[in-house]
């Protein structure tokens, strides 16, 4: 079996490292003095960076779970970057602390200012109200949590065995827990994606919009995790791990992730828009129109037309620099995407403009940086804190030999 101690990350990460806290400090600064003049818009402007960069985070442990359930040369070779992606839920609980603060204090979220005479006010009762919102997302982290701390330690405890039986133990124990966990995962998701995004708008109401956020979280996890081997690949100890396959096989989840995204957001489209309920309909409208409109047509373009011709081509997906580029673009998108879900809802100071109006305040470009740059900085902190890659997994070499094939 392989040492592990042979596979540590590259000491440069320590620099990626300073660099991202440095730019996320600063850009944090600068968000506090834009929050000090309009504190609805920051904190709106933090929700896009928190359900981005906390995405990718949530996004690490459904594919996590989803590695050891499926199995597969793929998910040997990203399962230390996930695991690390998983290790970042403290610090994503922090960054959300400026959104409960600003639950509590009523400060946005629309429903916060509706009267409790509102139809949706009298159904929901208690769940529609600043605490128990805050309550709820401390019941989705500790979930979370549980997951992230027994699938870290079992492979953790892998490293430390001796024979192949023993890891092999180990490894049934993480894929046997992965099964009834996945389902509760999904539904954490559904439930929070909900809280912290449906809810911007408490009229309306979508049945797919927590698959909507697995999906889409797992394709930013993807992306992110092709990034990362990509930058890592000609680097020891994974020059000798990753191969074209391994590349090749994460083009093809990216494709199939992205057309999952479309094939839900069309499916949400078709079944609202046939319905023709006024209380539906009128969230699509809204982002229909001026702005929003050519936002949406681009979503439609870029974030599935475009890569889904290019991930078609074989040879495209076998060049780890073109697959990260395509990776990094879609990861662009995908802040848009969630930029287009925010951006046109009801807001409590309307500055003149009438509800749903197109606007881009700069505070939309500084929280996302700020979001970020702390994210990254924890990330690489926990990268490197373990090998790279799992060397005494059963698999591993397998993985390796799997990577080197045409």
């Amino acid at each position: 079996m392989a040492n592990p101690e042979n596979y540590r990350a590259p000491a440069e990460i320590n620099r990626w490292r300073t660099l991202a806290l440095g730019v996320g400090g600063i850009a944090s600064i600068i968000w506090a003095v834009g929050a000090y003049f309009n504190t609805e818009q920051a904190l709106l402007s933090w929700l896009l960076g928190f359900i981005f960069w906390a995405g990718i985070g949530f996004g690490c442990i459904g594919v996590l779970l989803l590695q050891y359930l499926v199995g597969g040369a793929w998910g040997v070779v990203i399962r230390r970057i996930l695991e690390a992606g998983t290790r970042t839920l403290p610090v994503i609980i922090l960054l959300f602390i400026p959104l409960a603060i600003g639950i509590y204090t009523r400060s946005f979220f629309d429903w916060t200012h509706l009267p409790l005479t509102d139809h949706v006010m009298e159904q929901r009762g208690i769940y529609m109200t600043p605490w128990f919102w805050i309550v709820r997302a401390g019941i989705y982290f500790a979930i979370w949590g549980v997951m992230v701390y027994l699938l870290n330690k079992w492979s953790a405890d892998q490293d430390l065995t001796t024979t192949t039986e023993q890891s092999r133990l180990v490894l049934e124990k993480a894929s046997r827990f992965s099964g009834p966990t996945m389902v509760v995962y999904c539904l954490v998701v559904t439930f929070a994606s909900v809280d912290w995004m449906l809810s911007l708008d408490a009229h309306w109401t979508s049945t797919i919009w927590g698959l909507l956020f697995a999906a889409g979280w797992a394709l930013s996890c993807f992306c992110f995790v092709v990034a990362m081997l990509a930058v890592l690949s000609d680097k020891a100890p994974m020059d000798g791990v990753l191969g074209k396959r391994h590349f090749h096989d994460l083009g093809k989840l990216i494709l199939a992730l992205v057309m999952v995204w479309a094939y839900f957001n069309f499916s949400q489209f078709l079944i609202i828009w046939s319905g023709n309920i006024p209380e539906e309909t009128g969230w699509i409208l809204t982002r229909m129109k001026g702005g929003w409109g050519y936002i949406g047509v681009g979503l439609i373009l870029f974030h599935f037309a475009f890569p889904f011709l290019v991930l078609l081509q074989q040879d495209f997906k076998r060049h780890s620099k073109w697959i990260a580029m395509l990776a990094i673009f879609i990861l662009a998108i995908r802040l848009v995407d969630m930029f287009y879900l925010i951006g046109p809802s009801n807001r409590i100071v309307t500055d003149g403009l009438e509800q749903g109006a197109f606007r881009i305040s700069w505070l939309d470009f500084v929280g996302p940086v700020a979001v970020g740059g702390i994210w990254l900085w924890w990330f690489f902190g926990e990268l490197l804190k373990r090998p790279l890659v799992p060397a005494r997994d059963p698999y591993f070499e397998g993985a390796i030999e799997h990577g080197r094939g045409h």
